[in-house]
């Protein structure tokens, strides 16, 4: 079975050079493109109204200290299956109000992420890139050595929609807010919402928060101070080379290709 080609970047994925230089030019941005409408039969990712995951999770900067979070809750601590059993990769983004944006990668929501790392974007930045109809986030090791695994690498230059934003370092262990997320979210497949800080966490002694869509969401207890917003999705991974990998964000709602993309190059051709 053919591996479908989900947009443009991924027709450069077996050549990591023409890659990069594509994610770093890419420009979706443009104000002609931002304000186009979209077209009733368009069939690219960027002339969709669907996508519900990405556009929910683009409500929170609107979100005040004292609102409730959005969210599922269940009275149950017991350990659950998620809901969607496939080979879907996990991925997570999740941060603070006032603090940086972490990207977690797990197998399943059960086992411990394999990568994790904090991007060099406020919470707020990264929420304003979120405007565009497409998301494309890159991450480039500038290591010229093949000793370790391309997802192994620690140092990472971060591109969000073309512009480079920083560098970060691929986390060993989980912080105390890392670790918290991830216990919250254990039952979790697919979904995004808000919770409540470490500091926080006894107001939900008696809830799990558990899968959620867009048509099943309900309004929880309010919380007062701060807050982490997050969103969690399915992605198709897909291996271009030892020196590329993509991440493809699968909606929920059976849309046409991906509105969030995450790609991992090594530029040993430098």
């Amino acid at each position: 079975m053919p591996i479908p080609q989900h947009s443009t970047p991924f027709k450069h994925l077996q050549n990591p050079k023409s890659l990069l230089s594509l994610l770093r030019h890419t420009n979706p941005n443009d104000t002609n493109k931002r304000n186009k409408p979209a077209s009733k039969g368009s069939g690219g990712s960027g002339g969709r109204t669907g996508g519900g995951l990405l556009k929910m999770f683009k409500l929170f900067p609107l979100l005040t200290s004292g609102c409730k979070m959005v969210a599922l809750l269940a009275g149950s601590r017991s350990h659950r299956r998620a809901m969607i059993a496939d080979h879907a990769t996990i991925g997570t983004l999740f941060g603070s109000r006032r603090g940086r944006i972490t990207l977690a990668i797990q197998e399943d929501p059960h086992t411990p992420p394999f990568f994790v790392i904090e991007l060099p974007m406020l919470s707020s930045s990264f929420h304003k890139e979120m405007a565009c109809d497409i998301l494309r986030v890159a991450l480039e090791s500038e290591t010229k050595t093949h000793k370790k695994k391309l997802m192994e690498e620690f140092v990472w230059a971060v591109y969000c929609n073309g512009r480079k934003v920083g560098y970060s370092i691929r986390r060993k262990q989980l912080s105390e807010d890392e670790i918290h997320v991830m216990k919250m979210l254990r039952g979790v497949s697919m979904g995004a919402g808000v919770l409540p800080s470490l500091n926080n966490n006894n107001d939900y002694n008696d809830y799990d928060i558990h899968h959620q869509n867009d048509a099943s969401i309900e309004d929880a207890k309010a919380v007062d101070g701060e807050q982490l917003t997050y969103l969690r999705a399915r992605f198709e991974r897909v291996v271009g080379s030892k020196d590329s990998e993509a991440f493809y964000m699968l909606n929920p709602d059976q849309s046409d290709g991906p509105e969030l993309s995450i790609f991992f190059v090594r530029g040993s051709f430098n």
